[in-house]
C-alpha cells in the first residue's frame, strides 16, 4: 500500500486520515510517574486494554481528575479509534463501541476521531494488511518503534458512500463475531478433551487396567502393589543440569544444538531459535553432552516439562535443561510421560519456586518417586497412549498445553516473540485486505 490502497470501485474516493479524522496523541503525560496511579479515578488505557475484541475497561490503571482533564482531546467517546504508534505492538487497533466510565489514554496510543467516516470502517481499513504494512514502512526508530502523528495523518484510506461503509463494516462485525465464537468453541473442545487425556494418561501410568491387589500412594494416588516406587535417583543413572554459568559464550554460528528450555515441547524438541555450539566445546561440556535416549526437563519456565533426545541430536548439548540419563529401569519415552503427566506435574507443582520465574532444581527431582512396572508393561503403557494425541489427532510434539493447564508461562516467550515478528498482528479474528467493495 505504498502508493494508495489499490485497484478501486469507480465510484469510490480515495482521502487519507486527516482528511476523514482528527488525529490527537501525546509525548508522555507531563512527567506523570507510576506513584501518581491510584486505587480509583479516571481509566488510564494502555495497549493491552485495546487488544481484545472489546475494549477493557476493567483491567486498568487509574489516574486524578486533574490528570485526566490535562487533555480534552483524548478523552475517550464512543466511536474513537485507538491506535498503538509505539513499540512492537505499533499497529494495534480498536474502536471505542462504549464507554463504560471516564477514561484516557497513555502515550503511546493516538486517538483518532471520526469526522464523516464510519468509525467502525476505519478501524477495518487500519488493521487490513495493507495498512499496516503501510504503517510498519513509515515507522521510525530501531530500538524503539514509533510513528509520528504526521505519519499517521497519512495514511491512505479508500472512501466508498456512507451507506456502503455501514454495509461493510456490519458485514465485518459479524463475520468477525462468527468466527471468534468459532474460535471460543474449538478453544472449549480442546481444553475438554486435553483433560480427558491428561486423565488417560494419569490412570495408565497408575496402572488402572491392571487387575489385582493395589497400594495407596500419598503423591501418586491408588497403584498396583506388584509395581516399585523409588526416587528417581535409584532408577537412572545420572540427573544433573546444562551450562549454568555464561552458556552464552559457548554460541557459534554453527555446529551442535545447545538447547535451552525454549527448545523443549512437551514430548519433542523444536529447534526454532536453536543456538549452536562446537563439536569440540560440547565435547569439554561433557556433563552436560546429550546422548540418545535420556530425557531433557525445562527447569524454569515450564518446569517439568519434558522431551526425550532422538538420534539426531546425539552429542548436542544444553543450557539451564536437566538432564536424566538414560537408564535400563525405565524406558525412555515411558520416563518423558510420566514428567508430562499429572503425576509428574503433582511433584513439580509441590517444588516450584520463584514469583518472576517457576523453576525447579536437581535437588528436587532426584527425590521425585516415580512407579516402575517392568519394561514390558512401560511399553505397553507408551503404546497405548501415555506418550498422547492431541485432541485433533495429530502428534503432541511441538504442542503446548491450552491456556490454563500447563505451568506458567516462560517470561522471556513473549519478548522472544516481539523481536521475531516482523509485522503485528491486527485486533480484529478477521484481517482483510483493505475494503474494497463489491458494489453492495
Amino acid at each position: 500500500m505504498s502508493d494508495g490502497p489499490g485497484s478501486l470501485p469507480t465510484h469510490w474516493e480515495t482521502t487519507r486520515v486527516d482528511r476523514v479524522a482528527t488525529v490527537n496523541a501525546r509525548i508522555g503525560w507531563k512527567a506523570l510517574t507510576a506513584a501518581e496511579y491510584q486505587s480509583e479515578g479516571y481509566a488510564f488505557l494502555a495497549t493491552p486494554n485495546i487488544k481484545g475484541k472489546e475494549i477493557d475497561f476493567d483491567n486498568v490503571k487509574y489516574i486524578s481528575e486533574l490528570r485526566y482533564r490535562e487533555s480534552p482531546e483524548l478523552q475517550i467517546r464512543e466511536g474513537d479509534v485507538l491506535l498503538t504508534k509505539d513499540g512492537f505492538t505499533l499497529g494495534t487497533v480498536n474502536v471505542v463501541r462504549k464507554v463504560p466510565k471516564p477514561a484516557t489514554v497513555n502515550g503511546s496510543i493516538a486517538v483518532l476521531r471520526s469526522q464523516g467516516i464510519d468509525s467502525r470502517f476505519l478501524c477495518y481499513v487500519i488493521a487490513s494488511s495493507a495498512t499496516q504494512g503501510y504503517m510498519w514502512a513509515a515507522k521510525n526508530g530501531m530500538d524503539v518503534l514509533h510513528l509520528f502523528q504526521r505519519d499517521i495523518k497519512k495514511i491512505p484510506i479508500p472512501l466508498p458512500p456512507d451507506d456502503e461503509q455501514h454495509r461493510i463494516a456490519d458485514f465485518l462485525d459479524a463475520e468477525t463475531t462468527r468466527i471468534d465464537n468459532m474460535v471460543s468453541i474449538t478453544h472449549r473442545l480442546r481444553s475438554t478433551l486435553y483433560e480427558r487425556k491428561e486423565v488417560q494418561r494419569s490412570l495408565l501410568l497408575r496402572g488402572a487396567y491392571k487387575i489385582g491387589i493395589r497400594a495407596k500412594h500419598p503423591m501418586l494416588g491408588d497403584i498396583p502393589d506388584s509395581w516399585d516406587v523409588l526416587p528417581l535417583k535409584r532408577l537412572v543413572p545420572r540427573i544433573g543440569v546444562g551450562v549454568v554459568v555464561d552458556p552464552s559464550s559457548y554460541f557459534s554460528e554453527q555446529g551442535l544444538p545447545f538447547l535451552r528450555g525454549s527448545n523443549i515441547t512437551e514430548g519433542g524438541i523444536d529447534l526454532h531459535d536453536a543456538r549452536f555450539i562446537s563439536e569440540e566445546d560440547s565435547k569439554k561440556l561433557w556433563r552436560s553432552r546429550l546422548s540418545v535416549g535420556d530425557v531433557v526437563v525445562i527447569r524454569a519456565g515450564y518446569p517439568g516439562r519434558a522431551a526425550v533426545v532422538p538420534v539426531e541430536f546425539e552429542g548436542s548439548n544444553c543450557a539451564s535443561i536437566l538432564i536424566i540419563k538414560k537408564g535400563n529401569r525405565l524406558i525412555p519415552k515411558y520416563l518423558e510421560a510420566y514428567f508430562n503427566s499429572p503425576l509428574g506435574k503433582a511433584y513439580v507443582d509441590s517444588v516450584r519456586y520463584g514469583a518472576a520465574q517457576e523453576q525447579i532444581n536437581v535437588s528436587h527431582v532426584v527425590d521425585f518417586m516415580c512407579p516402575a512396572p517392568s519394561l514390558d508393561e512401560q511399553e505397553q503403557i507408551v503404546d497405548h497412549g501415555a506418550v498422547g494425541v492431541d485432541v485433533l489427532g495429530q502428534p503432541m510434539p511441538g504442542e503446548r498445553p491450552p491456556a490454563g493447564h500447563g505451568p506458567h508461562e516462560d517470561p522471556d516467550a513473549e519478548n522472544r516473540h516481539q523481536q521475531e515478528q516482523q509485522t503485528p498482528k491486527p485486533s480484529h479474528s478477521l484481517s482483510p485486505s483493505a475494503p474494497r467493495g463489491r458494489g453492495g
